[in-house]
């Protein structure tokens, strides 16, 4: 019965080695085509929302604004300890754009730093002076998390506190995250940037 089992499956195509190793192998690949599958949709899954701006009335696509890009996604407050960071990723909107780069905000008060949303707006815009695009509040961790968090959860790690910076590939994968610690002119960061749009 072994035998014939396993002519059907040569007949198939299915068997490269008759051992304990395939199986590893074959669920390796297995695996590897499922992450595949998982990567080629992972740009429509992450970016295929519709989010207000900032203090504004207006609708963006984020797949049509964002897309295709190398991306730095960041959750957001304006009276945090952190909130200085707005100058730092400011600075690399700046440096990187023209090189493709994408940085873009997303305001939350899951950590209940935000004060509302003109507040916010004033924060970023006349304080840092942030020309890099800017959404209205939502959610960023736990069972409301709006679907764009929950996806860089699922690829990565939530949120812990605000602040936290995920670089993502112009296929919607996450190839890094930052906590709120870092800063965004880090040596660390910086590299991580620089690889990023190296493979771009």
């Amino acid at each position: 019965m072994m035998r014939h089992l396993l002519t059907g499956l040569l007949t198939a195509g299915l068997v490269l080695l008759a051992s304990p190793a395939t199986a590893v192998s074959t669920a390796a690949v297995s695996t590897a085509a499922s992450s595949g599958t998982a990567s080629a949709n992972g740009e429509a899954g992450l970016l295929d929302h519709e989010l207000r701006r900032l203090h504004s009335s207006e609708l963006v696509d984020l797949q049509e604004r964002l897309g295709g890009a190398p991306l730095l996604l960041v959750n957001t407050a304006s009276r945090c300890g952190f909130t200085g960071q707005f100058e730092g990723l400011e600075a690399l909107h700046q440096r990187y754009h023209t090189r493709g780069l994408r940085v873009a905000g997303f305001s939350s008060n899951d950590f209940n730093q935000e004060i509302d949303e003109e507040g916010a707006a004033e924060v970023c815009f006349v304080n840092f002076g942030v020309t890099f695009d800017m959404f209205a509040p939502i959610a960023v961790r736990g069972p409301e998390a709006h679907p764009l968090f929950a996806e860089l959860a699922r690829q990565s790690e939530a949120p812990r506190w605000n602040f936290t910076k995920y670089l993502v590939n112009a296929d919607g994968e996450v190839v890094a995250h930052f906590g709120s610690s870092v800063r965004p002119g880090s040596r660390q960061m910086r590299r991580a940037i620089e690889a990023l749009l190296a493979d771009h």
